[in-house]
């Protein structure tokens, strides 16, 4: 994860680009699976836990890259630590729905959520910075407006935990790129603000007898170890393997990971995928279809 390597020519991806963020999209796809497997611990202890031990390793990251200045500045700005705060926080909202959305068998609704996520960056690049959408967009919104009102005539209520996902990270995602930090340090400063509470809140689950990690069963004690790795390994190498690819290569990969999660969601976790909610999806993988031939229309006419 060097940020020695040049970055690729307009119309190329460099190789190293591409393992990296397939390393990243793979380990995110595979994440509902260590999700369930701390199903019986609540989301806020976990979201702690992957808090304090993802310090240590973007701490060594940032060390080993020789980039620790940056955060020295970051900490002396203001407004700086400000806008990470936010990004903090929002990222959290993320993490804990997601797992709660694991833990409680609704996995397809975050898949949901995280298809629909490239469209709500266009809606809100749109809204907030006034961008002009393309017909195609414009297209590829209505029909997963289609795809959100199918499911809220067959559940009786909106498919709200898959929106929540795709505001809070679309908000996260929007927030992130007005930091003006690499991601490497990004990741590290988000980590370092929220701490202090992981910490807090974890120290008062063991004097109350709470806490999973290190209460006897060694294998809660390993999982959530674990959490740091789980969470900052694929952050950090899809933040640098993003920089070597062209827009057009990370719209398409970034449906890697969803499309995991709602696999695994079907056939390993079982969960009902009735005929209404299959067509709902449909309307919204069509839309997702819409939206990439309109990123590769974009770029071929830059190039």
């Amino acid at each position: 994860m060097s940020d020695e390597t040049p970055p690729p020519v307009r119309d190329q991806d460099h190789p190293k680009g591409l393992a990296l963020a397939t390393g990243a999209y793979l380990l995110w796809g595979f994440l509902p699976l260590y999700m369930k497997a701390v199903a019986h611990i609540s989301p806020l202890e976990v979201i702690a836990h992957r808090v304090l031990w993802s310090m240590p390793i973007a701490g060594l990251v940032l060390f080993a890259l020789g980039k620790t200045h940056d955060i020295m500045k970051a900490i002396r700005n203001p407004r700086m630590l400000m806008m990470a705060s936010l990004t903090a926080t929002t990222v959290s909202i993320n993490w804990g729905f997601y797992i709660w959305s694991i833990s409680v068998g609704r996995a397809l609704d975050a898949a949901l959520g995280y298809f629909i996520n490239p469209l709500f960056s266009i809606l809100l690049g749109a809204i907030l910075l006034k961008e002009r959408m393309s017909r195609t967009q414009v297209a590829a919104l209505l029909l997963a407006a289609v795809g959100v009102a199918i499911m809220t005539w067959e559940s009786g209520q909106l498919p709200w935990l898959g929106l929540i996902l795709t505001l809070t990270w679309g908000c996260y995602a929007f927030l992130r790129k007005a930091l003006p930090l690499e991601p490497n340090q990004g990741f590290f400063l988000e980590v370092m603000l929220l701490t202090p509470l992981a910490s807090g809140y974890l120290l008062w689950l063991g004097s109350t007898g709470q806490a999973h990690f290190l209460s006897g069963q060694g294998h809660d004690t390993a999982l959530l170890l674990s959490a740091g790795i789980v969470t900052a390994v694929p952050l950090m190498l899809y933040a640098n393997g993003a920089k070597l690819l062209r827009l057009s290569t990370i719209a398409i990969m970034q449906y890697m990971t969803p499309s995991m999660l709602f696999l695994i969601a079907v056939f390993i976790f079982r969960e009902p995928l009735n005929s209404v909610k299959l067509t709902a999806f449909a309307f919204i993988w069509s839309a997702l279809a819409l939206y990439t031939v309109g990123v590769l229309r974009a770029m071929r006419k830059a190039h």
